[in-house]
């Protein structure tokens, strides 16, 4: 079906992966736990806009580049990691106001434009994805087939709806626990800073692989 060799093994690939956690999810759960079901779902709207985009560079053969040439793997690699870093240290410093603040405010909170934009970012930023795409979805391409792209799109629609199922239940999850924590001004800020961490962490471990690191999925 639309060139796609053994999809019911696609399928259950897909869902082993988006399932394992990698920068994504802990990105997700991370704005979930902080700001909310709100920040959580905008942020999955985000990264699974890059997913898609990431989709179409590999049906296109764009993907080759980062696979290459070490050069532009270093550039979008640490451009990568400095906007994780960048979206830690507002969250540290979010979280680190004055006793009688609330990081947390509603007056304060990001708008859906940003939180897609930021969670776009971060995945487009992320070369490993781009290069997992290349290595994996080939190999479920049906053989002679004629149009490779078409094939490509639909196993990227398929990984995308996977990915976002899975995604959206994070975000419940994780909002729904931290719900009533979130309401206290010093919980709020604690939250705010043990996100922030965890981003600057990904940043850092993002700034330390290499083009070999790409075969695991950062979904």
């Amino acid at each position: 079906m639309f060139g796609i060799d053994h999809l019911p093994l696609f399928v259950l690939s897909c869902i082993l992966l988006n399932i394992t956690p990698g920068q994504d999810t802990l990105y997700i759960v991370g704005r979930s736990v902080a700001q909310g079901r709100r920040a959580g779902v905008w942020s999955v709207c985000g990264i699974m806009t890059g997913v898609l985009v990431h989709t179409l560079l590999a049906a296109l053969g764009l993907s080759t580049l980062l696979a290459a040439s070490s050069t532009a793997f270093a550039i979008v690699k640490y451009a990568g990691a400095g906007y994780l870093v960048w979206l830690g240290v507002g969250m540290l410093r979010r979280g680190a106001g004055a006793p009688g603040s609330r990081p947390a405010a509603p007056s304060r909170r990001l708008s859906p434009r940003a939180l897609y934009r930021q969670g776009m970012l971060t995945n487009l930023l992320n070369p490993k994805v781009a290069l997992f795409f290349l290595s994996f979805l080939p190999q479920f391409v049906a053989p002679h087939h004629g149009a490779a792209v078409v094939p490509f799109l639909a196993m990227g629609l398929i990984f995308f709806t996977t990915g976002s199922i899975w995604c959206l239940f994070l975000v419940l999850a994780a909002s729904w626990a931290t719900r009533r924590l979130r309401r206290h001004t010093a919980t709020g800020a604690v939250l705010h800073k043990l996100t922030g961490g965890v981003f600057i962490w990904l940043g850092v471990r993002l700034a330390r692989s290499s083009q070999i690191d790409a075969g695991a999925m950062e979904i």
